[in-house]
C-alpha cells in the first residue's frame, strides 16, 4: 500500500511484508496510522532528539516491525489468561516505541507511555491525538519513583522496555508495575549470555522467572531476540531502590 509520492513513508513494503511475517493483519486505516507516525517522528525528530534512526526503511524495520515482534507473545499471553482487554506499560517510551506500534495493531490494548523527559511526552500526547488513539496515555515520571507508588505499583497486565538498560536494571525498574500473574516483554540484541545470568538472579529477587529467549526470525531484524520475565510473585517494598542504585549497583552483581 502506498501513500503520497513525497512522504518519506510512501512506500511501506517493508512493514506489510513484516507484519504478514508475524502473523500481524493491519488493515487500510492501521496501516495510515503508522504512515502518520512515522512522518511525524521524522518531522519532529528534525527539532529535538527522539531517534538516531532516521532513515524511513530502517525507521519501518528497527522502530514498527521490532515493536510488532512483541504482538505473538502478547497474544498468547492473552489466550493463556483469558484477557483481551490487557493494560500495558511501556516504560522509557521515548518516542513511543514499542508502545505506540502495539496500541496501533492491538487496539484493545490499553496503554500507558511512560518517560522521564517532558518534551518527549508532549510528542506523544500530540502523536495520540493526531492518530486518533484511544485508550492510550502519556506520563512524564521515573521508573524508580513511580514504581513505588501505590497507584502504579503491580497495576499492569504487560510491561514493556526496549534499549533501556542491562537486564539486572531493566528489571528492577520494570518488574514493580507488573502484577502477579503478568508479563514484562524485553526486546534485546547482542551477546547476553552473561547479562542473562546476572537477569535470571535479578528476576528471582523482584519476584520473577525469567523465561528462556524468544529468538526473532524476522530477517529483517537479525541478531534480535525478546526476553520474556513471567510475574510469579509480589516485588518486596524495598524495590526499586532509588538514588540511581538500580543501575550503579545492579541486582545480580551486587546480590541484595
Amino acid at each position: 500500500m502506498t501513500g503520497a509520492p513525497d512522504s518519506p513513508f510512501a512506500d511501506l513494503a517493508i512493514l506489510e511484508r513484516g507484519a504478514v511475517a508475524l502473523g500481524v493483519a493491519l488493515d487500510a486505516a492501521q496501516i495510515e496510522q503508522f504512515r502518520r507516525y512515522g512522518e511525524g517522528l521524522l518531522a519532529t525528530n528534525e527539532r529535538m532528539n527522539l531517534t538516531a534512526i532516521t532513515d524511513p526503511e530502517q525507521v519501518q524495520t528497527l522502530h514498527f516491525l521490532d515493536a510488532l515482534a512483541l504482538v505473538p507473545a502478547i497474544r498468547a499471553w492473552c489466550a493463556a489468561t483469558g484477557r483481551d482487554a490487557p493494560t500495558l506499560i511501556d516504560v522509557g517510551s521515548g518516542a513511543g516505541v514499542p508502545g505506540i506500534p502495539l496500541k496501533i495493531a492491538l487496539p484493545a490494548l490499553r496503554v500507558t507511555l511512560l518517560d522521564a523527559t517532558g518534551k518527549r511526552i508532549t510528542f506523544l500526547r500530540e502523536t495520540i491525538a493526531a492518530l486518533s488513539l484511544g485508550g492510550i496515555g502519556a506520563f512524564q515520571g521515573r521508573a524508580e519513583e513511580l514504581g513505588r507508588h501505590p497507584e502504579w505499583r503491580e497495576q499492569f497486565d504487560l510491561v514493556s522496555a526496549r534499549a533501556l538498560a542491562r537486564l539486572p536494571t531493566l528489571l528492577e525498574w520494570c518488574l514493580p508495575f507488573a502484577r502477579v500473574g503478568g508479563l514484562l516483554l524485553a526486546p534485546k540484541a547482542g551477546d547476553l549470555a552473561a547479562e542473562l545470568a546476572d537477569g535470571a538472579r535479578a528476576a528471582t529477587l523482584l519476584g520473577g522467572r525469567l523465561r528462556d529467549l524468544e529468538p526473532l526470525t524476522l530477517p529483517e531484524l537479525p541478531g534480535r531476540a525478546l526476553a520474556l520475565i513471567d510475574k510469579t510473585g509480589r516485588t518486596l517494598p524495598r524495590y526499586p531502590r532509588g538514588a540511581g542504585l538500580p543501575a550503579k549497583e545492579p541486582l545480580g552483581a551486587v546480590g541484595q
